[in-house]
């Protein structure tokens, strides 16, 4: 019989059986059907391969997966690890989702943070835009952190890899970075709409499949208080039922 928490019910505990083996099966589908590029990236050695977890855990009963912030610190500490060897000078957050792991990161790293604000979702439609739109851009005293220098950029999660793409480019040819790597939480194991140069790092916390993500910095926007979402980020967390 399926293991149980204490004050599950055996409806409750099979439910949640049957949505870890759902995530668990959306993961594999993604891993057999993307592309080598979707699950690495293009400048990934064989061993940062290895390095990329892939975890159980199950979706919640809207479909959705919800993470918790002390979730996202270990991924991001354990990321921070491996970004260590590549040797940033300077981070560059991509707004609004890499301002905390990018945070995070610097207090393990104790490197410089600027910020970038792309678009790439229509807020007010909760649509996905056909190209990626540059609302805030780095200033004189940001770019001279960049210029020359090893530049990471962070983000939440790789989805469609349009705003990387966008990012990497725009960061190349307007502040001359001497080179630049992507880190993020998550990749979503899917065909990527966006790539990025042969000669960009990448670096991924996880791969996860492609379902709908909840961040807990985005807890109102699903109309749930942060301790209801944490609550939430716990049932999801399925590793060690």
């Amino acid at each position: 019989p399926p293991r149980r928490r204490p004050g599950l019910s055996p409806a409750r505990a099979s439910s949640a059986m049957l949505q870890r083996a759902s995530y668990l099966a959306l993961l594999a589908a993604g891993l057999a059907a993307a592309p080598v590029d979707a699950i690495r990236g293009p400048a990934s050695t064989k061993e940062q391969e290895k390095e990329q977890v892939t975890r159980s855990r199950k979706l919640a009963e809207d479909g959705r997966v919800y993470f918790g912030y002390a979730q996202l610190h270990e991924v991001v500490d354990a990321l921070a690890e491996r970004v260590k060897e590549w040797k940033p000078d300077v981070l560059v957050a991509i707004g609004g989702g890499g301002y905390i792991p990018a945070r995070m990161m610097r207090t393990n790293l104790h490197i410089p943070i600027v910020a970038v604000s792309l678009e790439l979702y229509d807020d007010v439609n909760d649509t996905i835009k056909t190209h990626v739109t540059t609302k805030q851009w780095l200033d004189e005293s940001a770019q001279s952190l960049v210029r020359g220098r090893r530049a990471l950029i962070i983000d939440e999660v790789d989805d469609t890899r349009k705003t990387l793409q966008h990012c990497v480019r725009e960061l190349q040819e307007r502040n001359a970075p001497s080179a630049v790597a992507v880190a993020v939480m998550h990749n979503k194991v899917k065909e990527k709409l966006g790539s990025l140069p042969a000669d960009v790092a990448y670096f991924a916390g996880e791969h996860v499949p492609d379902v709908w993500n909840c961040y807990p910095w985005e807890a109102g926007a699903y109309g749930h208080s942060i301790r209801k979402h944490e609550a939430l980020a716990l049932e999801c967390d399925s590793a060690d039922e």
